[in-house]
């Protein structure tokens, strides 16, 4: 079944470079995990759109996509319905957004990161209906995020010493945690064994690459295991599982269950190259990742 384009649902009116990017898309699949072993079926390419689509993650619900899509020289974001197979455009501005990101507990509200006229780059918070964006954390450069809660979130802040950074919106507050690390940022499920309210990031301190807890609150970190080589994405399963990719395949580690990577059945015809970014949603039934074009 073809995708059905909808009407923007939200027109914002800046201005912004043209920027140029690599060529991917999006692919969903049906996730299947059971018994230590991960199943991918029914691959589905969502974006279906020349150029850059990247940078994918789940609505609470699971029920939609949100990813940032090229249009005519620049980023906008695009939300794909799963059930109903169709897509809207959620911003048609001057400007480029991307990694765009549900709000917590919120259906009115998805933040991602804008790249200004002047080459600013802040997070800023937007509406689902027509109403300005704001600053989130006017007085940083941010690259990627991840919302620990609808009032803190971990942000990569570029500057002379790229660092992880702890904003807190209720007390108003904020406090690097890390620093030499790369751009994959994911909660840890209590199910993966390794505690509770911790952060996954990968390690870039040492030549090869390593994955890592945090707590965001105390900054205390701990060694999980070596990132598949070659990889700088990651995600979670519900069940507590890391998956990663490399090349057209796709390997799983699930802490003290697997001693190395273990590479994941994918039932599918259609060519999945050059695997980078990888999300699972909240309910562990799918998983989007994002290929090569």
């Amino acid at each position: 079944m073809p995708i059905r384009i909808l009407p923007s649902i939200l027109m914002i009116f800046l201005c912004i470079p043209i920027w140029s990017q690599e060529a991917t898309e999006i692919y969903l699949l049906d996730l299947k995990e059971q018994d230590d072993k991960i199943v991918l079926t029914n691959a589905v390419n969502v974006s279906n759109n020349e150029g850059y689509d990247n940078q994918p993650s789940f609505t609470e619900d699971s029920s939609a996509l949100l990813f940032a899509s090229f249009r005519d020289g620049q980023s906008d974001i695009a939300k794909y319905f799963i059930e109903e197979n169709f897509r809207v455009w959620l911003t048609d501005t001057p400007q480029s957004e991307f990694s765009p990101v549900q709000v917590p507990e919120s259906k009115k509200y998805f933040t991602c990161v804008r790249l200004n006229e002047d080459q600013s780059q802040y997070l800023y918070k937007y509406a689902y209906k027509k109403k300005p964006p704001e600053i989130l954390i006017p007085d940083l450069k941010v690259g990627y995020y991840l919302w620990l809660d609808k009032k803190s979130l971990i942000s990569f802040v570029i500057s002379d010493i790229e660092t992880l950074q702890v904003s807190n919106f209720k007390y108003k507050i904020r406090y690097p945690i890390q620093s030499n690390v790369g751009r994959s940022l994911n909660k840890i499920p209590f199910n993966a064994g390794l505690g509770s309210n911790l952060v996954s990031f990968i390690s870039l301190v040492h030549d090869e690459p390593e994955i890592y807890s945090i707590n965001p609150k105390t900054s205390e970190s701990n060694y999980i295991c070596d990132a598949l080589s070659g990889s700088k994405d990651l995600a979670w399963t519900p069940k507590g599982s890391m998956i990663m990719g490399k090349g057209s395949q796709l390997f799983k580690f699930k802490p003290g269950t697997d001693q190395e990577w273990r590479a994941i059945e994918i039932d599918t015809k259609l060519s999945l190259n050059n695997i980078s970014r990888i999300t699972v949603s909240p309910d562990g039934s799918k998983i989007a990742i994002v290929c090569q074009e």
